[in-house]
């Protein structure tokens, strides 16, 4: 299979552009022009074409077929291929999505700086130049310079996967496509009548909201609400009054507690995605902002469908964390869909499958708990997973003294919080704010908290000690001790920590930059550089790292399977979304299911599980 490495150059402005525009908005705009393409077959010569016949017959040329498309964000080129051309290649190839996962998420991704990095040869700046010019604006001299900037992109996009390819895992390159496949070849559809219903029942309850909040703060109009709502501690005791506990975080300049409620605290973010939209208003309101989190939402999804023929292009960012799983994507966040009742999942369920078909929803169950007591050799919770017992509501019967079962609902949740929560050494204090805000809510002291974190860890002491065995994983991590040797981390040979980071089942690794000791502060702390600054770490915070890092491997190598009998339309969490033929829904399910129940081969005793369904939408199954 030829190996195709292109690169598209397309018409941007100052208010043209992917930021201000999401990539399938950029790319389906009236405004959108190609200027031109350059392509390189295996390690051919590169040919660059403009102009709309040129770039046509250049492309005509290609068997699509036999071709493994390669770019540097093939997300964009791939779409653009796709969205413009109805074509789409055998394989889909990328060198960012390469590149994020080996040097991680924290790392430059661009092409000037992995170009750097490899020492391959240097990006041109002609894009610069190329700001607000329309292809007619161009003259043939500056033409012929962009084409060789283009050129020479794909030369160093060619040079930088040969190198990225040489121990990258095989699975990873598999999920790569798929991920890619799911933007440029989208299967599921937009239900918009659902969504118009629902956008109208959403305008009228913010309008009362609004009322009810004019009257609540003795306010005239909605500028009068906005300038008291700006206050911080007003803000606070109006989340207050509404049984919110307003997020705090650590002030910089003075490290005490102080209201996290800044438009870019993360915080704050989550109280514009809140439950109740009358939060949502709040938040709204206090950013001079016209609409809910809700209501962008569903004109957002109103617009896709309308400029695809009512197709949804699945926009996700493959390792778009540091354990390697996937994330939203260009403002469309299908990891974070409301999901509670009927009306707040409108979303969800406007994300239907085409007439004649139905959407499969297959969900690993408790991933993450039945890993992490695997690699902790926890064996009495490990036999319970393996026996199918309902793990929350046994811990529960611990702690409540009496059998726990699904019917009593708050007493579970408080056992399922404990067992999904402590296991990564959550502290009393967040424990108990967690189980008051998150429904069905429980409300307990802080020695009824204190209390749930020593019941879980007298009951999960290998969960302790793995712990503690990853505090000393940081300090190897972060000094080398010399003529130390490569060890494994846990139970079961799964983890093996070398100098480089600590390497993962698929071969990647789960690395800290810049890991050291620091005595800054009055305790000591280990910390690393992140795309948030540099930040602290400790043993549990590892024990999270490597256990979602685990998690997501199983669920991807399911994914590969299932995806060689259905298509795997879209992934949230821990789950895989397919559309099949209603005919055969059943059969399929339960093939997924399988499959979604199979162990990998390196942890053939870990007790896996799934839970599944079909509908003919996703909020649905």
């Amino acid at each position: 299979m030829n190996i195709v490495t292109l690169d598209f150059e397309t018409y941007y402005a100052q208010n043209f552009s992917l930021t201000k525009l999401t990539t399938e908005e950029y790319i389906r705009s009236h405004q959108f022009q190609v200027i031109g393409v350059a392509v390189k077959v295996n390690d051919g010569e590169t040919i660059w074409a403009s102009g709309g016949r040129e770039v046509k017959l250049l492309l005509e040329t290609i068997d699509w077929s036999d071709a493994m498309v390669l770019c540097h964000n093939t997300l964009f080129d791939g779409a653009i291929l796709s969205f413009r051309y109805d074509i789409v290649p055998a394989v889909y190839l990328d060198t960012l999505s390469m590149a994020r996962a080996i040097h991680g998420v924290d790392a430059g991704g661009s092409l000037k700086v992995l170009a750097e990095r490899y020492n391959i040869g240097v990006k041109g700046e002609e894009v610069i130049e190329a700001k607000g010019k329309r292809l007619e604006d161009f003259d043939p001299k500056d033409l012929k310079q962009y084409g060789e900037y283009c050129k020479n992109d794909v030369k160093l996009t060619y040079d930088l996967f040969n190198i990225l390819a040489k121990d990258f895992p095989f699975n990873e390159l598999k999920l790569i496509d798929m991920t890619i496949r799911m933007f440029t070849q989208p299967k599921l559809e937009v239900d918009d009548a659902m969504l118009v219903e629902r956008l109208e029942e959403v305008q009228e309850e913010k309008t009362q909201l609004l009322q009810s909040l004019m009257v609540k703060l003795n306010c005239d109009n909605e500028e009068d609400v906005r300038k008291k709502l700006a206050s911080n501690p007003q803000f606070a005791g109006v989340l207050l009054e509404f049984g919110v506990e307003p997020p705090m975080k650590e002030s910089k300049a003075t490290g005490k507690q102080t209201y996290a409620l800044a438009k870019n605290d993360e915080g704050f973010i989550e109280l514009t995605e809140h439950e109740d939209p009358f939060i949502q208003m709040l938040c709204a309101v206090r950013l001079g902002t016209k609409s809910t989190i809700e209501e962008s939402r569903i004109q957002r999804f109103l617009s896709i469908g309308s400029r695809n023929k009512g197709k949804l292009p699945i926009p996700l960012k493959y390792y778009g964390a540091h354990t390697g799983r996937w994330a939203g994507s260009d403002k469309v966040n299908f990891q974070n869909l409301p999901s509670r009742d009927k009306k707040k999942k409108a979303l969800k369920n406007a994300v239907v499958a085409p007439e004649g078909y139905q959407v499969i929803n297959c969900d690993s169950s408790q991933i993450e708990a039945r890993v992490l007591v695997w690699l902790a050799g926890q064996d009495e919770v490990i036999k319970q997973f393996a026996n199918g017992d309902d793990v929350y509501s046994v811990f529960a019967s611990k702690v409540y003294d009496r059998p726990i079962t699904k019917k009593d609902p708050v007493e579970r949740f408080v056992g399922k919080t404990c067992v999904l929560g402590l296991g990564y050494g959550t502290g009393w204090a967040k424990l108990q704010h967690t189980l008051k805000t998150q429904p069905p809510s429980a409300v307990l002291t802080e020695d009824e908290c204190r209390n749930l974190v020593d019941i879980y860890r007298e009951l999960n002491d290998k969960v302790i000690e793995l712990w503690a065995e990853c505090d000393s994983v940081l300090g190897d991590l972060a000094d080398w001790p010399p003529n130390k040797k490569p060890y494994w981390l846990g139970k079961n040979n799964c983890l093996f920590v070398t100098p480089k980071g600590i390497r993962l089942p698929n071969g990647l690794y789960i690395t800290y930059p810049q890991l050291h000791w620091d005595t800054s502060e009055t305790r000591g702390k280990y910390k690393y550089k992140s795309r948030k600054g540099t930040v602290s770490i400790w043993g549990g915070s590892v024990v999270e790292n490597v256990v979602q890092a685990l998690a997501r491997i199983i669920v991807g190598e399911q994914m590969i399977k299932v995806n060689d009998i259905y298509p795997v339309v879209l992934t949230v969490h821990d789950a895989a979304v397919c559309v099949v033929p209603t005919d055969v829904a059943s059969s399929a399910l339960e093939s997924i299911m399988s499959i979604m129940s199979e162990p990998p081969e390196w942890g053939k005793d870990l007790p896996i599980s799934c839970e599944g369904k079909y509908a003919p939408s996703y909020g649905e199954c």
